[in-house]
């Protein structure tokens, strides 16, 4: 099963199968499996200033993420205004390096600026591993332990 690389769109880009199949994947994960049952799709989605990252294989969207970027730095997010968020990878491609692969993709095109992510606390390790390091203090989100975490620019 061959992966592609990563694409990237902005909602205007995407195409209906796309939203599908994102959000075929996010529910699967973040509702059916984790059983978080807070609001998962939002208006951010379709910000024009958002972007969405994923990896397809044969059986359709294997992994996922999404870039925000606000106008000012939030409550939470440290000094960062662009924020990586709903990081999923479907369960048959777990343990693959499929999301450190979407994450790199990100940190190569704005690396030089500092970015934030709400980690759940027992993923911590994926985001310590490309340059993430947690800030303040273990919090829940969605009823499941989260810790803020940041990426310092680099030149």
């Amino acid at each position: 099963m061959a992966d592609s690389s990563p694409i990237q769109r902005s909602w205007s880009q995407m195409t209906p199968d796309d939203a599908f199949e994102i959000f075929a994947l996010r529910t699967s994960v973040f509702y059916l499996e984790q059983r978080i049952d807070e609001e998962e799709l939002d208006e951010r989605d379709r910000d024009p200033s958002t972007l969405h990252v994923w990896i397809r294989d044969d059986s359709g969207v294997a992994s996922y993420l999404r870039v925000l970027l606000n106008d000012e730095p939030r409550p939470g997010d440290a000094d960062a205004r662009r924020l990586i968020g709903r990081v999923v990878t479907r369960a048959d491609r777990r343990g693959q390096g499929l999301s450190r692969r979407l994450l790199e993709h990100v940190i190569a095109q704005f690396g030089a600026e500092p970015m934030a992510l709400h980690s759940q606390s027992h993923v911590q390790p994926l985001y310590a591993a490309v340059g993430f390091e947690p800030y303040g203090d273990e919090y829940l989100e969605a009823g499941i332990p989260h810790i803020g975490m940041r990426r310092a620019p680099t030149a």
